[in-house]
């Protein structure tokens, strides 16, 4: 298999591993998601069944406030009837209605629940079921000045008739409430109560709002907040469910409720869980590719001072042996080219010595670095193959740069562009600035890369030849990236029409 076929196929691997995940991860989140609907469910029965005992409990508290009700207009019926008899007894009257005043006596008679006073003048001139207002040992005057206190708080509550006795001369009927009908009042008052406090308690099961609509308040909540907060939330909950209505004599009063906080709370449960399975596979994958790097970045730099080790000792040998046979003076010509060639080997040697350690960088003429690589491959390239070098920004523009990796990243690339044109075509190169970055932009005429391969040309082992071992543009990667912290990347291709690879160079002023 080459070693673009190998590289297809890991990519491959890669995709269908992330498939893989991706099918796990769904899997995960529709079961749990299964698990939380069937929760979510039950816990939407509750909070329906807690909202139809609400409901019930409710219908319970107005059911006795309409009793209470009832016997208070029942009551006041009664003493109506009461205050037309002592009328008809004060009233002027003859013998022939004896039988009516004694009928209006039984009616005064048979109360013997309502409390009353009548007060004619500033006395006392009678009173009814008082006793339970009186302790033991009263004297009359203090009885008298209870039913006083009394009378007048019963006026304050309207509780009062005036009756003529005489012409123009009134006396005050004051009545109270039974003593059952209070209890019955204050039993009302504590269901009530009670029915707001178990609204405003129920911390654990729903959110509601008991709303009065008379007032247009709120009179019980669980919920904190402002009432803005609390009018926007029953908006939004009576479109959800719908609300409960109850009467407890004093308005009418309705309940808005909402789904469980719970429930609310795992709906979100699936869309976290995807999130967080999300981020451990970023993470594993960020640590897995930063050690992958860096094992990269140690075997690069193994093999880099290795290579120049090894080359090291025989280059030393060989110019030794040239000197010497400098010193035979043979053909000129012949040690001449020897001397190239060591030359050649020695620049290959300091590439692989510096790219194996932190290169430094130095503030040279970046078109003096690149004409003068040009002039040497001229020279060694294909006489078919057209060099066009222009160059458009300032020349004393400072770019810190390695002049002898800058070497070997020109020249990769125009060896690579060359072979993609199969030694015949043109070849540009164009220097360009925007802004506090230098462009170098190498064009070709070749045969182009096709789109879902142009960021993997710079992968070690990515390559198109069945000899090569696609380490060039790894090579121009790295020098680029890691020793001059720029950028190197496919700035567009079209397949049989040629391919513009594009170095992008951070100026630093000095």
């Amino acid at each position: 298999m080459s070693k673009k076929g190998i590289h297809i196929s890991k990519q491959r691997w890669k995709i269908l591993l992330s498939f893989m995940v991706l099918i796990v991860i769904a899997v995960t989140i529709i079961v749990s998601n299964g698990f939380i609907s069937k929760i979510g469910q039950r816990e939407r029965d509750k909070a329906e069944q807690w909202a139809e005992s609400v409901k019930k409990k409710g219908e319970l508290v107005e059911l006795s406030n309409q009793i209470f009700l009832e016997l208070k207009k029942k009551e006041k019926q009664k003493i109506d009837l009461v205050v037309k008899a002592q009328q008809t007894i004060l009233a002027k009257s003859d013998l022939g209605q004896n039988q009516d005043i004694q009928f209006s006596y039984s009616i005064i008679e048979s109360n013997i629940d309502i409390p009353v006073v009548l007060i004619m003048g500033n006395e006392v001139s009678q009173y009814r079921n008082m006793d339970a207002f009186f302790t033991d040992g009263y004297t009359q005057k203090q009885k008298d000045s209870i039913c006083h206190i009394k009378s007048k708080e019963w006026k304050e509550n309207k509780q009062s008739y005036k009756i003529e006795y005489y012409e123009d001369l009134f006396l005050d009927f004051t009545f109270g409430s039974s003593f059952e009908l209070i209890r019955l009042q204050k039993e009302s008052i504590k269901l009530i109560a009670s029915f707001n406090k178990e609204i405003s308690e129920n911390k654990g099961l729903i959110p509601v709002i008991l709303w009065d609509e008379k007032s247009n308040k709120v009179v019980a909540s669980n919920v904190s907040g402002s009432e803005s907060k609390l009018i926007a939330l029953k908006n939004e909950w009576k479109i959800k469910n719908p609300p409960i209505e109850f009467d407890f004599g004093s308005g009418k009063k309705t309940l808005y409720y909402s789904e469980n906080r719970e429930l609310t709370y795992l709906q979100w449960v699936p869309y976290f869980q995807f999130m967080v399975l999300g981020l451990i596979i970023l993470l594993g994958y960020f640590i897995f590719s930063t050690f992958r790097k860096a094992e990269q970045k140690r075997v690069w730099a193994g093999m880099a001072k290795e290579t120049a080790h090894q080359l090291g000792t025989p280059l030393s040998s060989l110019m030794g042996w040239q000197s010497h046979l400098e010193g035979l003076k043979i053909d000129p010509m012949i040690t001449g080219e020897m001397k190239k060639d060591l030359h050649r080997l020695e620049r290959i040697t300091d590439r692989f010595s510096k790219i194996g350690s932190e290169a430094k960088l130095n503030e040279l003429d970046i078109i003096n670095t690149i004409e003068q690589n040009l002039i040497y491959l001229k020279a060694r390239l294909s006489k078919k193959v057209e060099i066009d070098f222009n160059s458009i920004i300032d020349s004393s523009l400072p770019v810190h740069h390695n002049q002898s990796l800058m070497d070997w990243v020109i020249e990769n690339l125009c060896k690579n562009a060359v072979d993609a044109m199969s030694g015949v075509g043109k070849l540009s190169i164009i220097l360009s600035q925007e802004k506090q970055v230098i462009h170098i932009d190498i064009t070709d005429t070749g045969k182009g890369i096709a789109l879902n391969n142009q960021k993997a040309i710079f992968d070690p082992g990515y390559s198109t030849k069945k000899r090569g071992w696609g380490l060039g543009l790894a090579l121009v990667k790295r020098i680029i990236c890691e020793h001059h912290k720029g950028k190197v990347f496919v700035l567009k291709s079209k397949i049989d029409s040629g391919t513009t690879i594009r170095i992008s160079l951070p100026v630093r002023h000095s």
